[in-house]
């Protein structure tokens, strides 16, 4: 129940344009929290936001919104959309009948849908209370101060502006977008004295003006860690993944002092997934986004540090100390080093393409982008889970999506849930045997020249948008010297070092190697960064698990 000075002023709203169910929905929500909530009901759209607009302007509290999904002019996502800008820490549910579950999962991504519930939910003991107990304690454990929005300035067409944005969504920063030739994008470039030429402008909730800053700028003006607090751990974690996470929530949990280190945001590849539906435990499916920003505030909840925008470049062996090297020349040292850095998405090697990312052509789902292909001509180059997962998301807003594909079918890397909602989506294509030749335009993506394998038939189509999925790269050339890789870059570990059954050369230990150790004693490698790992989101976060068991092993032995 709310506690403290909250009690008086905190409110639970209702909006559902009949006013039989909208009665009945207050009298269930009054008999279980009226003595502690203020249940403040509404029957439209438009009344319910200016009840809200009302009650922010008196400075009072708002936990939890329910809004119906069928009202006329307003629906109830289009509302809770608007509701998001005055009171972005309610948590929001969504009133459904069966029929409409589809426009609830949709939700989810749209407004970070916290729970939908289905119409009628009697008794209310068994279906509308419990959901509503865990939504208030969630909220109460939260932060309720209103959250200060970022506003970035840029060029529709601006590889930078694009990359600023698409930090800013993956770090959970709220961000307003302004063009720079529209009117607000105008003003506000005036009032930071700027005249468009560098770009893109962001000014921070404080007022801060940055102009074309870096990540690691951006991180530390909007909040985020980039600096740790200590100087020996120990337990890092290198890569924000699945594995990185999972390891860092483990290694927390268990009473190491973790420190975590992303050079971008975390989530990895995962955290670009507009949705995972093979993830144990979320039968619905959960968006990349949600999945880890929960395991982000897992891993906080137990004391784990993360920075951000933090670029590893060395790992030095000195004794038992395992030392982290930064790109501005800082450094940690640990007991233990978990590799978890991932892998990063192939560069498309057509010509044009290089001149064109971030302007037309994406690498990655891009979610951020995903808003300005309503009703277009949308191209996916790949043919695995994360490209099929891109192609069914963008397909809810796009004309026609087309999937380019170099094998001969999706099969082969594709998992099968997926090929069947392909299949079954009338606006999806699937063009196997065909690569992208060339990719052309000026300052944006305007054609692209695509070649069939089979026949060498070239064609040349129009578009102005195409999201890129072609094979993984690990991101490990750092590691050169230190850790053993194998020939594409992954890193061998375990088992995999053993030659003929004897341990890696330059081995110390009188034991083997464990099988997460890499050929340097307490430096493990989780995730997709392992050779011949499953690149799946389950194991990775299985290995993560793993691999702090190892470490703990490690550190009783040593």
């Amino acid at each position: 129940m709310a506690q403290g000075t909250d009690a008086a002023r905190t409110v639970i709203l209702t909006v559902d344009d009949d006013p039989g169910v909208s009665r009945a929905v207050a009298r269930d929500l009054r008999r279980r929290y009226g003595e502690t909530y203020r249940i403040v009901r509404a029957e439209s759209g438009e009344s319910a936001l200016e009840a809200l607009r009302e009650l922010k302007l008196r400075g009072d509290l708002v936990a939890v919104i329910l809004a119906d999904y069928r009202m006329p002019q307003m629906n109830g996502i289009e509302f809770l959309e608007q509701a998001l800008d005055v009171y972005p820490s309610a948590r929001r549910v969504l009133l459904t009948a069966y029929a409409d579950t589809n426009a609830a999962i949709d939700a989810i991504n749209v407004v970070d849908l916290d729970h939908y519930l289905l119409k009628p939910w009697d008794p209310p003991e068994e279906k509308l209370y419990p959901v509503l107990d865990d939504l208030l304690a969630a909220w109460r454990a939260s932060d309720h101060r209103a959250v200060p929005i970022t506003k970035v300035v840029g060029h529709r067409w601006s590889a930078r502006s694009s990359d600023v944005r698409e930090f800013l969504a993956r770090n959970q920063v709220p961000y307003r977008w302004y063009s720079s030739d529209e009117p607000e994008g105008k003003r506000l470039l005036a009032c930071a004295e700027q005249d468009g030429e560098r770009l893109p402008l962001v000014v921070t909730a404080d007022g801060a003006v940055l102009v074309e800053p870096d990540d690691q700028q951006l991180a530390a003006q909007v909040g985020l860690a980039t600096t740790p607090t200590a100087e020996f751990y120990d337990l890092v974690v290198i890569g924000g993944g699945p594995a990185g996470l999972g390891a860092a929530v483990y290694g927390a949990s268990e009473g190491l002092r973790t420190v975590l280190v992303e050079r971008s945001a975390t989530g990895g590849q995962a955290g670009q997934s507009s949705r995972i539906e093979n993830y144990l435990g979320f039968p619905d499916g959960v968006s990349g986004a949600q999945l880890t920003d929960r395991a982000r505030r897992q891993a906080s909840k137990f004391g784990a540090e993360i920075l951000t925008a933090r670029e590893v470049t060395a790992l030095e062996v000195t004794g038992a100390s395992r030392t982290v090297r930064f790109s501005d020349g800082s450094a940690i040292s640990a007991h233990c080093v978990i590799l978890a850095t991932g892998v990063s998405y192939r560069q498309l090697e057509s010509p044009g393409a290089g001149d064109l990312t971030g302007c037309g052509v994406f690498y990655g789902s891009a979610l951020t982008e995903a808003p300005a292909c309503q009703g277009q001509d949308v191209y996916i180059v790949g043919g695995a889970n994360s490209a099929g997962q891109a192609a069914m998301y963008l397909a809810r807003g796009a004309k026609s999506v087309t999937l380019l594909v170099r094998g001969p079918s999706l099969a082969a890397s594709m998992s099968h849930y997926l090929i069947e909602q392909i299949s079954n989506a009338p606006n999806i294509s699937v063009r196997t045997g065909t690569v992208v030749d060339a990719v052309h335009g000026s300052d944006h993506l305007e054609q692209l020249t695509l070649r069939d394998l089979a026949s060498g038939h070239t064609e040349l189509v129009d578009a102005q948008w195409m999201f890129v999925f072609i094979g993984a790269a690990p991101l490990t050339d750092w590691l050169d010297g230190t850790v053993l890789r194998d020939e594409r870059g992954f890193i061998v570990a375990g088992p995999d070092l053993a030659v003929g059954g004897e341990s890696p050369p330059d081995w110390e230990l009188d034991r083997a190697p464990y099988h997460l150790e890499t050929n340097v004693p307490g430096v493990f490698v989780a995730g997709d960064a392992r050779a011949e790992s499953a690149k799946r989101v389950a194991s990775a976060v299985g290995e993560g698990a793993m691999a702090v068991m190892l470490v703990h092993r490690y550190l009783e032995q040593s």
